[in-house]
């Protein structure tokens, strides 16, 4: 029992295994919540050992990427009995449980943090994002020029999807005004700009494992998860203690931080629905406040740290897998393969990657972590910022990763869509 397959004692493991393999068989698994978190356990966790095992693509985020694209490529080809890929599908579809993730991540992240740390960091990183956006939608232009593509065209049709923001706050509402900018189907534009986000995404999670992988060589240039410097003993002592895996909170405490956070999500969601700032970013705004001003004691502050520990630790994995399984179409990742964009794409992400690492570093933050929140500019929406920091083993620094995703890819896409309703790139 003190052999674990991720989190999972061994003998647990090997009877889940049979038990979904059983049910799987005889076409009658579960679809109820119980039955659900033990195939996306199993599956997750499998996928994250497999990776961990794997030499050379350990060293660069293995674990998440095989658990991001060995379960899509398991589904494209049919090795994973139907019922059980139909049941995980609807039950992810229907739960949309990354947003709780993610309000488990935010809230307990920014909570946990210094206050004056938080509020510069916020303030500065700002400064390697603009920057960043700017030289990749240069680099990437003259990249795809000298590929072949067009400097223009690499813009608006290769970079610009990149940094947009994931799927659905970036490429449909991207498709759509392109479409009716040039007077096409949108679905037909929708199936050129997907495979482009997904192969971004990809880049960005390699960039990410392997900025992992230097800071373990390297510890003066990461702050493990710390934006920047803290100015004093207590800062650091910040730090470490939302990096502990104990806690001396009662469990109606810990509850209570996870309900808060539920709480500052679902107004989030009324904000949403009042002006159409999505909810995540709502909730973003929504917990700093509260933060700064110490509108919740410490002992809630704590309880919040320790759910969101526990949902970086037991839940990630799982929720890849269910990802991977559910939305993560397999032909959509190939297609983005074309020799002349992979090689703008990678231009984009890597310069995007590497101005936040110089401009962080001149800014006196830490240049790894600057370095991966610049490169969630080029990830998958929420999803791709939990692909991404699982990869970097840098979970808190999502509040951080929303920003670049959700506020940088949203003006990434009004500009693109006024440019191209000028321009026509075609």
């Amino acid at each position: 029992m003190e052999i674990r397959v991720g989190i999972i004692p061994l003998p647990v493991y090997l009877l889940l295994l049979g038990l979904i393999a059983a049910f799987s068989f005889k076409g009658k698994i579960s679809g109820e919540v119980t039955v659900m978190i033990a195939v996306l356990v199993a599956g997750g966790f499998t996928c994250a050992e497999i990776g961990r095992r794997i030499p050379i693509l350990n060293v660069i985020g293995g674990s998440s990427l095989v658990t991001i694209f060995l379960p899509s490529f398991l589904v494209a080809h049919q090795l994973l009995p139907a019922p059980l890929v139909q049941q995980v599908t609807t039950f992810t579809k229907s739960t949309n449980f990354i947003y709780l993730f993610i309000t488990a991540v935010v809230v307990g992240s920014i909570l946990s943090m210094d206050r004056r740390v938080l509020i510069q960091g916020f303030v500065k990183i700002f400064i390697p994002l603009v920057s960043g956006s700017i030289l990749a939608l240069g680099v990437g232009g003259a990249v795809g020029w000298l590929c072949g593509i067009g400097f223009w065209r690499s813009i608006l049709h290769v970079v610009v999807p990149v940094m947009a923001g994931g799927v659905g706050e970036g490429a449909i509402p991207l498709s759509v005004g392109y479409a009716e900018a040039l007077g096409l189907n949108q679905g037909a534009m929708l199936g050129q700009i997907l495979p482009l986000v997904f192969f971004g995404n990809l880049v960005a999670i390699i960039c990410c494992g392997a900025l992992n992988s230097l800071g373990k060589r390297r510890p003066d240039l990461t702050g493990d998860g710390q934006l920047q410097p803290g100015a004093d003993v207590a800062a650091d002592a910040v730090r470490d203690h939302a990096h502990a895996g104990v806690t001396s909170v009662d469990v109606a405490t810990v509850a209570a931080g996870g309900i808060s956070g539920i709480a500052i999500y679902v107004f989030g969601t009324l904000i949403h629905s009042l002006i159409g700032l999505p909810a995540p970013v709502a909730m973003l705004f929504l917990v700093v406040l509260v933060k700064l001003l110490k509108a919740v004691p410490a002992s809630l502050e704590e309880g919040a740290r320790v759910v969101f520990r526990f949902f970086v630790t037991a839940v990630t994995y799982p929720l890849l897998f269910s990802t991977a399984v559910a939305l993560t179409p397999w032909h959509e990742l190939v297609e983005a393969f074309h020799p002349a964009n992979l090689v703008t794409i990678i231009a984009t992400v890597v310069t995007l990657t590497a101005t936040g690492f110089y401009v962080g570093r001149l800014l006196r933050m830490y240049p790894i972590e600057t370095a991966i929140v610049n490169a969630c500019h080029s990830g998958l929406g929420g999803t791709g910022d939990v692909m991404i920091l699982t990869a970097a083993e840098r979970m808190e620094l999502m509040p951080f990763a929303q920003v670049a995703t959700r506020i940088g890819g949203a003006i990434t896409v009004t500009l693109a869509i006024i440019a191209m309703a000028h321009f026509k790139v075609i």
